[in-house]
């Protein structure tokens, strides 16, 4: 302990009535000691061939897991065969109720595009959607294939609509991709998600002065416990790395 405080110039331990206690500068170095060790940890599975093991749960909106999840898991696995992913699919509002209760390990969330607590990996524009040949001002009010009440989508759709002064209501209401699209499909309700999870069979409308501007949102990893498992924390730096290019 000595060496280590002569090293970094800094006390790093503080001596109690109840014993050793670590300063400031020792909680910091704490921080990257457990990086290195965590590091080391991956280079040795990586180099012996052999990955890490053991199972995470992972929660995940819909759309994102059409969308990503099949090159993230691919990938992943490649690198640790020996691990195992659990993914949970849920609106962001019910995968933060799931960490709460120490469901999830991790969890790819949504969140406004200009929130400051949290480190935002990529973004997504929310975008309206149709069947082809949809006209919006035929429909008076304006139907919605929305999720769940309390998500960034359904709360942007409603906010856009009402800034207008646009009359609208809701046709469907579900926390399923697939029952969205569906309905859209038929050509009974207009739906918002993200740009990314457009089927190509359906229209991203743009140009259509009844449907308002909506705004983009972000997308984060929220972990369920301070210091996380090994396994789950490279799983979640393969995220972070990966999401963006895909």
């Amino acid at each position: 302990m000595k060496r280590l405080e002569e090293i970094v110039d800094q006390p790093l331990f503080q001596r109690t009535g109840r014993g050793v206690v670590l300063t400031n500068p020792g909680e910091r170095l704490l921080v990257h000691a457990q990086r290195i060790l965590r590091l080391h940890d991956e280079a040795m599975a990586d180099l012996s061939g052999k990955g890490l093991s053991g199972t995470i749960r992972f929660g995940c909106p819909d759309d994102y897991a059409a969308v990503f999840l099949p090159h993230l898991l691919r990938q992943f696995s490649s690198q640790h065969p020996q691990a195992l992913v659990e993914v949970i699919c849920a609106p962001t509002p019910r995968l933060r109720e799931q960490l709460e209760m120490h469901a999830l390990d991790l969890a790819m969330i949504s969140l406004p595009e200009d929130a400051t607590d949290a480190n935002i990996i990529r973004r997504e524009p929310l975008v309206w959607v149709g069947c082809p040949g949809m006209d919006s001002a035929h429909f008076d009010p304006l139907p919605l294939a929305l999720s769940d009440p309390d998500t960034l989508d359904h709360v942007a759709a409603c906010e856009a609509l009402q800034r207008v002064g646009r009359r609208y209501r809701i046709a469907y209401a579900s926390s399923s991709l697939a029952g969205l699209t569906a309905l859209v499909r038929s050509g009974q309700a207009f739906a918002v998600i993200t740009q990314t999870a457009v089927a190509s069979d359906l229209c991203v409308i743009s140009d259509d002065p009844q449907l308002p501007a909506l705004p983009a949102i972000g997308i984060t990893l929220k972990f369920e416990r301070d210091r996380p498992s090994h396994l789950t924390t490279a799983f979640a730096e393969h995220i972070r790395v990966t999401l963006p290019l895909l």
